[in-house]
């Protein structure tokens, strides 16, 4: 009961963007995914939500492989994701926002315009249904994204930078709000943050790319513990310094 990649690899020409990656998403747990700029990050969760094909290796959903499916696809198989851009539909108000995902999964608009009043109510977002998107401030247009993938009870949600130009507080509040997603929807979370002390303190499970490879996992103690990790982020000279 996961969403995973099995060994995959992705390349761009000559490029490699990911080589040989493999990783689990597990239902009510929240995975960290770090590295560095250029690691494979954003390749790795456009390549779990039906964005990019693998070359090599599976997309696997609690056994189904769904590698080949469109991004659409994925979103109706449970798999939701946001974006470092909220991508909102700024000429929208904030409850038709999400209503539109609802009708896009197959829900007529009443029963959609009722499915974005219940997850904006369960994230404390009510008075924000009649706001115009494209006024909305900048936290609150990354908490409605989030809302927005929300729609339809995905059994797996992807985050992409969702703290970034957030404050210490702000990402807090993210953060408990990350849990909840979890604890009480029971739905598997990955979390890819440049943020590394958000991602350590939230994570149970961390995974660590450098140059499209997984060079180290584990919890919060390997993942401070590994030497491979602190050379990616730092360098083998400053290593040495040090």
């Amino acid at each position: 009961m996961a969403l995973t990649l099995e060994q995959v690899g992705v390349a761009f020409g000559g490029f490699r963007a990911l080589t040989e990656v493999s990783l689990a998403i597990e239902p009510g747990q929240v995975t960290g995914l770090i590295g560095p700029n250029g690691a494979g990050k954003t390749t790795c969760v456009n390549t779990l939500t039906g964005f990019q094909r693998p070359g090599t290796g599976r997309v696997v959903l609690e056994g189904r492989d769904l590698s080949r499916l469109p991004a659409h696809g994925f979103r109706r198989a449970g798999v939701a994701r946001t974006f470092q851009a909220g991508r909102l539909f700024g000429g929208l108000d904030v409850l038709d926002n999400l209503a539109c995902t609802g009708v896009g999964l197959g829900l007529r608009r009443a029963a959609a315009e009722q499915a974005a009043a219940e997850v904006l109510h369960w994230m404390g977002l009510e008075a924000l249904e009649s706001r115009p998107a494209a006024g909305l401030p900048y936290t609150d247009e990354r908490r409605v994204a989030i809302a927005r993938a929300l729609i339809g009870n995905p059994r797996y949600l992807l985050l992409d930078e969702p703290a970034a130009g957030m404050s210490e507080k702000e990402a807090a509040d993210l953060a408990d709000l990350i849990r909840r997603i979890a604890t009480e929807k029971g739905t598997g979370c990955l979390l890819i943050e440049h943020n590394v002390g958000l991602v350590l303190s939230l994570c149970a499970h961390v995974v660590v790319l450098d140059g499209g490879r997984v060079i180290e996992q584990g919890d919060r103690a390997a993942i401070l513990a590994s030497a491979a990790v602190r050379e990616a982020y730092f360098g083998a000279d400053q290593q040495e310094a040090a």
